[in-house]
C-alpha cells in the first residue's frame, strides 16, 4: 500500500522545493524501483478484453513505472473511455506501489494528437509548406488541449530531422530540408504544445538526434554519413534552436549509425552536446526498441545488460515503448558491476522531477466527464481546415486554367486518391497506427503482449474525399463523371476505358493522384517504405497519359506524402498542385482551391528533383555541389530541380520593389534592417511569401550558395502593397571555422529576397568589419519580421 495514504512525507508535500522533492523520494527508493521509473509499459499489456487487469498491473507495475505508451494511440478507446483508463492507471500506482509515484502517459502528434476522434491536421510536411509559425502554434495549443484532456503528458513530436532525400519515407513527417525553416516552425509546435509551463502544458520531444534524415540510399536506419561540420550547422541547429528558443522539454535518440557509432550509445551527441554544450537539462527517451537494437540490429553490445549499460551511459533516461533492457537487465548490470547505480540515480532524478514540474503528484487525474468537450470541435476543424488550404502548393498554372468555374457544364474526376479518405491522411494518423497494430498483432517481430481485438475505425473523424468536396462545390447543374481508374499500385489498366470515357464526356478532368501513407507493406510512403523511384505509383504515369490523348484539359493534384518526381507531367500537364497529405479538412480545402474560394499560397519546403538520380537535390548546397565540373549538367538531365525550394505559385502577382539594407557596416552583435515593399499587382487577393536569403561569397571554409534567413507569409488584396522589414542579426550568420569554432568573420554578405530559392527579385549587400569573432553563447537564431 502506497505511503500516500499516510502522513504526508517530505516529497508529498508541495510546499518544498522541487529538487527537495526529489532529492526525499530518491533516497526512499530501492534499485528495482528506480529502474521501473526507466521503463514503460504499452496500454494494452495492462488490458483483458480492452478493460483494466488488475493481475496484469500488480504483474508488471508492482514497482512503479516511468511512462505508460499510448492509451489513446494505441487502443481502441475513445476521448472519455480513454481518460477514464488513465485515471484507473494512475489510481493503481498511487494506492497500490509503496512510494505511489504516478505515470507519465506519452503518445504521439505528428500531426495531431493521434487517437480516436482527434483532430487531424495535415501531415507535417504540408504544416511546413504553409510558412505560418503563428498557424503551427495554434496547432499545437489544440494538441496540447486534447492531450491534457485524456491524462497525457508528452508528445513524441515534433519531428526536426532535416532531409533531403524524398526516398526516404519519413520525409513525410518531417518540416523539409532547410534548417531555419525545421527550426522556426519546430519552435512555434513546441511552444504551442508545451505552454508557458510543464504544468499547464504538454512535454515536446524533439526527434530523432540527430541526422536521421540523411541516410545512406534513402533507407530507414541505415548509416549517415555527415561530416561533423556539417552535422553541427544543418542537422543539430534546429535541435538547438529548440533547446534555447522554446525550451525543448526531451528529445529522442535516432536509430541509425554516426561514423560508426549507433545514436543511441553517443554520449557525445547527449551528454556532451546536449547536455554539455547547450544546457539541456530535460529528458532523452529512446526510440521504440533502439536500446535492445544496440545489441540485436547494431551488434555493438554482447546482450541487452551491456545494450542498457551502453544506452544509459550515452545518456538515455527512459526506455520505449515497453520495459526491456532498462529492467532485470539494467539490475543484472549494477549487480555485476557493469553500472554504478550513482549513473541510475542520474537519469531517475530527470524523470523524478519532471513528474514533479508536471504536478503529477498534485493532480494525477483528469474529468474524463468532459474530455470530449475539447475533441474536434468546430473551431478546431476550422483550424485543420485552414492549415490544409495554406498547405496546398500550385506547381504549375498554365494558360491561367485555375480557378475552374464553378458552372462547367460537366467535370471529370479521376484517379485512386479522387474517392478514398484514408489516403489524405498520413504514417503518423490514428488510422495508419491501428493498420499497424493489426498487422503486428498477426506477425509479432517483438513478441510484444498485443490487443485481443483492435477495431479497424474506418471514420475515427467526419472526413469527405476530394470527390465528394468537388460535388459539393460545384453547381447544381454541373455533370460529375467519376472513374477511379486505377490503383494507387498494381499493374492492372483494366479502368482506363472507363477514365478516358469519363474525360471525353468532360469539359476538364481533375485527376487525383499519389500515393497511401502508413506502416504498412500496402503503402508507398511513411516510416520503413522508402523508395527506389520518385514517379507515380502503379500504373498511374499511364492513366495520366491516357487522358492526355483525349485532349480534355487537365489538372493533376497530388496526394502524396514526398515531393514525386514527374517531369512528364511537369512538361504537359496545364495545371498541377500538390496536397501533400491534408488531413481530416483536406478535402474541401482542395476543392476550394480548385474553384478559387480559397488562394492557393503554399511554398515548398523541400525541392522536387526531376529525376531519382539527381537526388539529393536541395537550394543551399555548396559552390561545387550543384553542377558537374565544367560540364554544369548530367550527361541526360539538368541538375536543376524540376522545382525548387520556396516554389509556389498565386491566382494573381506580386512585385517586390524599394529594397533597403542598412547599415552599410556592422559589425557582429549588431543588426541589419532589410526592407522590401510587396505589392499585389494582379486583380485576386493572394497569399505570397517572402523569403530572405544571404550569401557569404568568401569565407575561410566553403559557404552554401544561399542560406534562408527570414520569411513572412503576407495575404495581399489586388492593388495592395506592405512594407515587409526582416531585423536580421549579424549573429544569425555565423559558422563553425576550421577549428570548429562559431565565428562571425569579416566580409560582404549578400542579400536576396524573392518568391523563392530560384526566382529572387531583388538583392543587395553589407558589410562585416572587425575582427574574426568567436560569438558562443551569443547565437541567435532567427530574424525578426515587422509587416507595415
Amino acid at each position: 500500500m502506497s505511503q500516500a495514504t499516510g502522513s504526508r512525507l517530505p516529497y508529498q508535500d508541495p510546499a518544498r522545493p522541487v529538487e527537495e522533492r526529489v532529492s526525499d523520494l530518491l533516497a526512499r527508493m530501492t534499485l528495482e524501483e528506480k529502474c521501473a521509473q526507466l521503463g514503460s509499459r504499452w496500454v494494452f499489456e495492462l488490458l483483458e478484453n480492452q478493460r483494466f487487469s488488475l493481475p496484469k498491473a500488480r504483474q508488471l507495475l508492482s514497482q512503479g513505472i516511468g511512462q505508460i505508451t499510448r492509451i489513446g494511440g494505441a487502443s481502441n478507446l475513445g476521448p472519455k473511455d480513454s481518460a477514464e483508463l488513465a485515471n484507473t492507471i494512475q489510481s493503481f500506482l498511487i494506492r497500490e506501489t509503496r512510494l505511489g509515484i504516478p505515470a507519465m502517459v506519452h503518445e504521439e502528434s505528428c500531426a495531431g494528437y493521434m487517437a480516436l476522434g482527434a483532430t487531424c491536421f495535415p501531415q507535417a510536411i504540408g504544416i511546413a509548406s504553409t510558412w505560418d509559425p503563428q498557424a503551427v502554434e495554434q496547432m499545437g495549443q489544440v494538441i496540447r488541449e486534447q492531450m491534457r484532456a485524456v491524462g497525457a503528458h508528452q508528445a513524441l513530436a515534433p519531428v526536426l530531422d532535416v532531409t533531403r532525400d524524398p526516398r526516404w519515407g519519413r520525409v513525410e513527417e518531417t518540416f523539409g530540408e532547410d534548417p531555419y525553416l525545421v527550426a522556426r516552425l519546430g519552435t512555434a509546435y513546441i511552444k504551442g504544445l508545451q505552454g508557458h509551463s510543464l504544468r499547464e502544458g504538454i512535454i515536446a520531444t524533439g526527434k530523432h538526434f540527430v541526422g536521421y534524415g540523411n541516410s545512406e540510399g534513402g533507407l530507414n536506419w541505415a548509416p549517415a554519413h555527415i561530416p561533423h561540420r556539417e552535422l553541427l550547422e544543418v542537422f543539430v541547429a534546429p535541435f538547438e534552436a529548440a533547446i534555447k528558443e522554446a525550451g525543448l522539454w526531451s528529445v529522442m535518440n535516432a536509430y541509425h549509425e554516426l561514423d560508426g557509432v549507433p545514436c543511441g550509445a553517443a554520449g557525445e551527441l547527449f551528454n556532451d552536446l546536449l547536455r554539455g554544450q547547450f544546457g539541456f537539462d530535460g529528458l532523452v527517451v529512446s526510440d521504440y526498441f533502439a536500446i535492445d537494437q544496440l545489441h540485436s540490429y547494431h551488434h555493438v553490445a554482447r546482450d541487452k545488460q551491456e545494450a542498457a549499460s551502453l544506452a544509459l551511459g550515452a545518456g538515455i533516461d527512459i526506455e520505449l515503448p515497453s520495459t526491456d533492457c532498462f529492467g532485470e537487465p539494467l539490475q543484472q548490470a549494477v549487480c555485476a558491476g557493469r553500472i554504478s547505480e550513482e549513473l541510475i540515480d542520474t537519469a531517475v532524478r530527470r524523470v523524478l522531477r519532471t513528474k514533479f514540474l508536471l504536478g503529477l503528484f498534485e493532480h494525477p487525474y483528469v474529468d474524463a466527464g468532459r474530455a470530449i468537450e475539447v475533441f474536434d470541435t468546430p473551431d478546431q476543424r476550422a483550424l485543420a481546415h485552414s492549415l490544409a488550404q495554406k498547405s496546398i502548393v500550385l506547381l504549375k498554372n498554365e494558360s491561367q486554367l485555375l480557378p475552374l468555374r464553378k458552372d462547367l457544364a460537366s467535370l471529370a474526376v479521376i484517379g485512386p486518391n479522387a474517392d478514398s479518405v484514408r489516403n489524405l491522411v498520413g504514417d503518423y494518423a490514428y488510422i495508419a497506427h491501428i493498420e499497424s497494430l493489426i498487422a503486428t498483432a498477426r506477425s509479432n517481430p517483438f513478441g510484444q503482449p498485443l490487443p485481443d481485438r483492435v477495431d479497424l475505425v474506418e471514420h475515427w473523424v467526419p472526413m469527405i474525399s476530394v470527390l465528394e468536396g468537388i460535388r459539393r462545390k460545384v453547381s447544381p447543374q454541373t455533370q460529375v463523371h467519376y472513374a477511379k481508374g486505377c490503383d494507387v499500385q498494381g499493374d492492372s489498366r483494366e479502368g482506363f476505358a472507363e477514365a478516358i470515357a469519363a474525360a471525353q464526356q468532360a469539359e476538364v478532368a481533375v485527376l487525383v493522384l499519389g500515393g497511401k501513407s502508413g506502416l504498412t507493406a500496402d503503402c508507398t510512403c511513411g516510416e520503413a517504405r522508402d523508395r527506389a523511384d520518385l514517379g507515380l505509383p502503379g500504373v498511374q504515369q499511364e492513366l495520366v497519359q491516357a487522358i492526355y490523348e483525349t485532349g480534355t484539359p487537365i489538372v493533376v493534384v497530388l496526394v502524396d506524402g514526398r515531393p514525386l518526381a514527374l517531369p512528364w507531367i511537369a512538361e504537359h500537364i496545364p495545371a498541377v498542385l500538390h496536397a501533400w497529405l491534408p488531413g481530416e479538412e483536406g478535402a474541401n480545402a482542395i476543392a476550394d482551391v480548385l474553384f478559387g474560394d480559397g488562394t492557393p499560397g503554399g511554398k515548398l519546403p523541400i525541392s522536387i528533383p526531376r529525376a531519382v538520380g539527381q537526388v539529393p537535390v536541395y537550394y543551399n548546397h555548396k559552390v561545387s555541389g550543384g553542377r558537374s565540373h565544367w560540364m554544369g549538367d548530367y550527361v541526360e538531365l539538368s541538375t536543376k530541380p524540376l522545382y525548387p525550394f520556396g516554389h509556389g505559385l498565386s491566382y494573381t502577382r506580386f512585385s517586390y520593389d524599394h529594397l533597403t539594407v542598412a547599415p552599410a557596416q556592422v559589425r557582429a552583435g549588431d543588426t541589419v534592417t532589410i526592407g522590401v515593399t510587396v505589392t499585389n499587382s494582379g486583380d485576386r487577393l493572394g497569399d505570397e511569401v517572402v523569403q530572405l536569403y544571404t550569401r557569404i561569397p568568401v569565407a575561410s571554409v566553403t559557404r552554401p550558395v544561399k542560406e534562408l534567413k527570414g520569411f513572412a507569409r503576407l495575404t495581399l488584396a489586388p492593388g495592395e502593397a506592405k512594407r515587409v522589414t526582416f531585423h536580421l542579426p549579424v549573429n544569425l550568420l555565423g559558422f563553425y571555422n576550421r577549428c570548429t569554432e562559431f565565428v562571425i568573420e569579416p566580409g560582404t554578405v549578400e542579400v536576396m529576397i524573392g518568391s523563392s530559392s530560384e526566382d529572387i527579385r531583388v538583392q543587395g549587400s553589407f558589410e562585416i568589419t572587425g575582427q574574426t569573432t568567436a560569438i558562443g553563447s551569443a547565437k541567435t537564431f532567427f530574424s525578426a519580421v515587422e509587416i507595415s
